[in-house]
């Protein structure tokens, strides 16, 4: 049943495939536990008791937390799945808990260093010159995802309502406005790139000097490599750029549902961590400028 499970969550509930490859090794590791602790027991068997002590001996191995509950939130699909197809009559996860994490507040770049970053780099002439100023304007100032950027194709773009179009995660659609600025910077690029790139036979928007579709680890590079120069943000990355422009959206009083339907968010709670930051900046502006603070 791990097999038709995999499937489930792959074809009909859309997971990304990262998502389902982390399920399938969490099945995985969890079937081997039963096979080596508890004589083969198949995981569609186990009981409260059996995915009980896993759990005790994930957090015994000091597995992260994080880690932890995604096995947890796993088995809990799982389940529920073959609840759904009648293979089992209880479902064993009823009583197990998540583990309590400590909130990690997101890194974001400050506003000065921010506009540092894209108004005071040096970029290299040519094709990767333009086309690694527009990944970083692109991550500032829309706050889409990496895979999002790079699935990005010429066709999402609306230049006279400067809005881009983003298949996010799960497939859901969302359209991002964009400032006038990036509107010049878009066409210079296709301009360039249409003068420079050997033209290949695929829809996307930014490609490799060899017009081929970018590929993570390229982009994280390059954003890395210019992060380095104007900010000594902890962490340097794409998503680093994301947070930063759900914080400044914040700071500059951006309504929160508003943002969480930008950042493509399903609920609220994951966009409310960037208001803790944002709260920072309210209580300077309160203790700077009033009486009895």
């Amino acid at each position: 049943m791990v097999e038709s499970f995999i499937k489930y969550i792959q074809f009909e509930k859309r997971y990304s495939p990262k998502t389902v490859i982390a399920y399938q090794t969490d099945l995985q590791q969890f079937e081997e536990y039963l096979k080596k602790e508890f004589d083969g027991t198949q995981a569609q068997d186990a009981n409260y008791g059996l995915v009980r002590s896993w759990i005790v001996s994930l957090v015994e191995a000091k597995l992260d937390t994080i880690s932890i509950n995604r096995k947890i939130a796993c088995l809990r699909s799982y389940y529920k799945f073959l609840m759904r197809q009648e293979i089992i009559t209880k479902d064993p996860m009823m009583k197990i808990k998540i583990l309590k994490t400590k909130k990690k507040l997101p890194h974001f770049v400050n506003e000065q260093d921010a506009i540092k970053l894209l108004d005071n780099v040096e970029f290299p002439e040519g094709h990767k010159g333009q086309r690694d100023k527009l990944i970083l304007e692109l991550f500032y100032g829309t706050g889409m995802r990496l895979a999002e950027l790079i699935a990005l194709k010429e066709s999402d773009i609306n230049l006279g309502a400067r809005t881009v179009r983003v298949l996010g995660k799960r497939n859901k659609e969302r359209v991002i406005p964009f400032s006038s600025s990036l509107v010049i910077l878009i066409k210079d690029y296709i301009r360039g790139r249409n003068k420079e790139v050997e033209k290949k036979e695929h829809p996307y928007l930014l490609v490799t000097d060899s017009g081929e579709p970018l590929y993570p680890v390229m982009v994280n590079r390059a954003v890395k490599k210019y992060m380095k120069l104007f900010t000594s943000v902890e962490k340097k990355s794409p998503h680093v750029l994301r947070h930063t422009y759900a914080t400044h959206l914040l700071n500059k009083g951006a309504e929160i549902n508003a943002v969480k339907d930008l950042l493509g968010h399903s609920s609220l709670a994951a966009t409310q961590v960037y208001t803790h930051n944002s709260m920072e900046k309210l209580k300077k502006v309160f203790d700077q400028a009033h009486p009895k603070a």
